[in-house]
């Protein structure tokens, strides 16, 4: 099973976790502290991080943003029922998913399994198989086989749900997707309909692969509607 790092403060949350988790077959590191987190991120190579918002020495928005700034490992954002600007900043800060606390084991288990699916795609994020070549796109290179993509040459780093969300728009260009499709598709989860998660996903991909946020290129907006792939 996956190896997941926790980085949670409070005992009695750390230690049902991580139970819990265990009794499921996975390897789990727990730290009570954004810098005991980091610093367990370099030894203890975690598939998966489980990061609460609310940590003692540092924000969670910090760690998450530290992760990123070197790592696109999958990050799960733990957070308490209501915090709803909580939850859009730690989208905006480069979390993959959120769990609102307290979840049951069954929930926790289906969002890693989905999570760590979606690090690891295999053929285009569920679209018809892409040949071996990589797809042009103007200035976009994207290789499905090899899960990567880059810009005038240069190598972008995607989190595990912006590669997604990319394999699956540019799989079919001009085909537009509402909210509740790419939720199902690719977060694998739409039995709440938030569509936080998908547009805090777009705005990151937008930074990242767009010369202009302000008028994209590729991941333009459908009004009334949802999101397609251009250049059209």
């Amino acid at each position: 099973m996956s190896r997941v790092l926790l980085i949670e403060d409070d005992r009695a949350v750390r230690e049902g976790v991580t139970l819990t988790l265990r009794r499921r077959g996975h390897d789990v590191e727990a730290a009570p502290t954004g810098e005991a987190g980091l610093a367990a991120l370099e030894t203890f190579r975690p598939d998966l991080v489980l990061l609460d918002l609310m940590l003692p020495d540092k924000s969670g928005f910090e760690v998450c943003r530290r992760i990123r700034a070197t790592q696109q490992i999958p990050i799960i954002m733990l957070t308490a029922r209501g915090d709803d600007i909580d939850v859009v900043l730690g989208l905006e800060a480069g979390a993959d998913d959120y769990i609102v606390k307290p979840a049951r084991g069954e929930v926790l288990e289906a969002r890693i399994r989905a999570v760590l699916r979606r690090a690891a795609p295999v053929d285009g994020a569920g679209c018809e198989p892409a040949p071996a070549a990589a797809e042009a796109h103007g200035d976009l290179l994207i290789d499905r086989a090899g899960l990567l993509v880059s810009r005038n040459g240069q190598d972008l780093p995607l989190a595990p749900s912006e590669m997604k969300l990319l394999l699956y728009l540019s799989a079919t260009p001009g085909r537009v997707f509402s909210r509740q499709q790419l939720l199902e598709h690719v977060w694998e989860h739409s039995y709440h309909g938030d569509a936080r998660l998908v547009d805090a996903c777009v705005m990151r991909l937008r930074t990242k692969v767009e010369e202009s946020t302000r008028s994209p290129k590729y991941i333009q907006t459908v009004r009334g509607f949802g999101y397609r792939f251009g250049p059209l």
